[in-house]
């Protein structure tokens, strides 16, 4: 990945031309890179970002030049210090939120309330697993199911990571690099197991993240950092329980600018009534996005990381 000059040029109808003030570093961005999911070429990275509306094309009639803004999703392409992009994608970013906590939410957070709030929605009082609960997205869900109720395991890699994820709201983890997280998860729950195991690690973590959850009980694979599941029969799911699966994306659950405003307003207010917080606990120059990558695929981060234009 290497910082080149180009000319941005003019909002056409429909877009808006954005100048970054912070950049979201997140893991798909590894997946893009690597070509995991797959992207034209040439292209550029990044999916997260929130900044100030230089200008906006003809037809864009919610937003105006300095509006601040935030974003996930469309094409890649926030590592840069100005883009023009769909101004449907854009999100107003409220009074009172800085310009870092939208940068490092409109992805997790967006990934949160779409896990908890619509693929298996969460109404409090169930427990749940969630692996990685002291990455990126594993803090904003510790603070969110502490907001509703919900008891939550989570696995994390070493004690520090621990501790992280309890002072968010994580009732109890798993150091998986010493702990069985299924023998783990059945003596927490009485041999039940859980409802719902939210899984963003993949390879390794399969197929024993089938083996924590109840009958009927739903598998979500969101994320793959290990590498992608390996093909399984369908069989599987009736042999372990009339099991669930499912494989859902934020951009299928945003698709359409009603839904996206929708989601983050719910996060927001989350924000507004103190009840979830974000910093990024990682800063990487844009032009070192190279070992902001290396970073993250090492699980050397927690937290959010960031990019500064």
């Amino acid at each position: 990945m290497v910082l080149e000059d180009v000319a941005v040029g003019s909002p056409g109808p429909g877009e808006a031309r954005v100048r970054h003030t912070v950049i979201g570093v997140n893991y798909i961005d590894t997946y893009h890179r690597t070509g995991q999911y797959k992207q034209p070429l040439p292209a550029g990275i990044g999916l997260e970002g929130a900044g100030v509306v230089e200008a906006v094309g003809d037809g864009v009639d919610y937003l105006k030049a300095g509006d601040r803004v935030a974003y996930s999703g469309g094409s890649p392409g926030s590592y840069s210090t100005e883009r023009i992009m769909p101004a449907d994608r854009l999100v107003p970013i409220p009074a009172g939120v800085s310009d870092e906590v939208a940068a490092t939410l409109m992805l997790k957070g967006l990934t949160v309330q779409y896990l908890f709030r619509q693929t298996f929605p969460l109404k409090g009082g169930e427990t749940i697993l969630f692996h990685a609960a002291a990455g990126g997205v594993g803090l904003v869900a510790c603070q969110w199911a502490r907001a509703l109720g919900v008891t939550m395991i989570g696995t994390v890699g070493s004690d520090e990571k621990a501790a992280l994820a309890k002072a968010n709201g994580c009732t109890h983890t798993i150091v998986y690099t010493r702990e069985d997280f299924v023998a783990r998860t059945k003596e927490l729950t009485g041999g039940k197991g859980v409802p719902v195991v939210y899984d963003a690690i993949g390879k390794d973590t399969f197929p024993k993240s089938l083996d924590v959850l109840q009958p009927r009980g739903m598998f979500v694979s969101y994320g793959s950092s290990s590498g992608p599941v390996p093909d399984f029969s369908i069989m599987l799911l009736a042999q372990k329980g009339s099991l669930y699966a499912t494989r859902p994306t934020l951009f299928t659950y945003a698709a359409t600018r009603p839904q996206l405003l929708a989601m983050a307003d719910d996060m927001f207010k989350l924000v507004a009534a103190g009840k979830l917080k974000s910093e990024a606990r990682q800063r990487f120059a844009l032009k070192d996005a190279a070992a902001a990558h290396r970073a993250l695929e090492s699980r050397a981060t927690t937290g959010a990381t960031v990019l500064m234009p």
